[in-house]
């Protein structure tokens, strides 16, 4: 199950997988220090870009979900 959508923030994105940021940064997406982090989407920012959202989230959707520790 894809845990990215395209409407999903940027800055959700990489709280939900901070390996995000290597995807983001191959498609040439700076964004990790843009003051819109927190409320530009996935598809916003791609579009931004001049990429089309739908490769990003299939980029980001093949990163192998990675498991939390618990919590001590």
């Amino acid at each position: 199950m894809a845990i990215f959508t395209k409407d999903m923030s940027i800055m959700e994105a990489l709280q939900a997988d901070p390996r995000a940021r290597d995807v983001f940064t191959a498609y040439g997406m700076g964004c990790i220090g843009c003051m819109g982090v927190s409320m530009e989407s996935i598809e916003d920012g791609a579009k931004m870009h001049g990429i089309d959202p739908e490769v990003v989230l299939s980029e980001l959707n093949k990163l192998t979900p990675v498991e939390k520790s618990p919590k001590e």
